[in-house]
C-alpha cells in the first residue's frame, strides 16, 4: 500500500462525493475528503492506473516522505 493524494478537476467539485465512491470502488481506501478538491488515503501501487482513470480525477500522485537522521548522528 502507498499514500497517495487524489486532485479531483474543477468542474467535477459539485460531485467530490461521487468522484471518492468511485475511488473506493477502485480499492482507495479513502481518508479524507476535502472540499477544495484533494482526496487523501491509501491504494494498493497495483490500483493507480484504475484510479487515474475515474472520471473527475485529474492526478494522483503518491505521498513522498522523508526522514532525517536522529539529532545525535554525524553529519553526512
Amino acid at each position: 500500500m502507498v499514500n497517495i493524494n487524489v486532485t479531483v478537476d474543477p468542474e467535477h467539485l459539485p460531485a467530490l462525493a461521487d468522484v471518492a465512491d468511485a475511488l473506493r470502488a477502485r480499492g482507495m481506501q479513502v481518508e479524507q475528503v476535502l472540499s477544495m478538491g484533494f482526496i487523501t488515503g491509501s491504494a494498493a501501487e497495483d490500483s493507480l492506473p484504475a484510479l487515474k482513470s475515474v472520471a473527475g480525477v485529474q492526478s494522483v500522485d503518491e505521498e513522498l516522505g522523508y526522514r532525517l537522521p536522529p539529532p545525535e548522528e554525524d553529519i553526512q
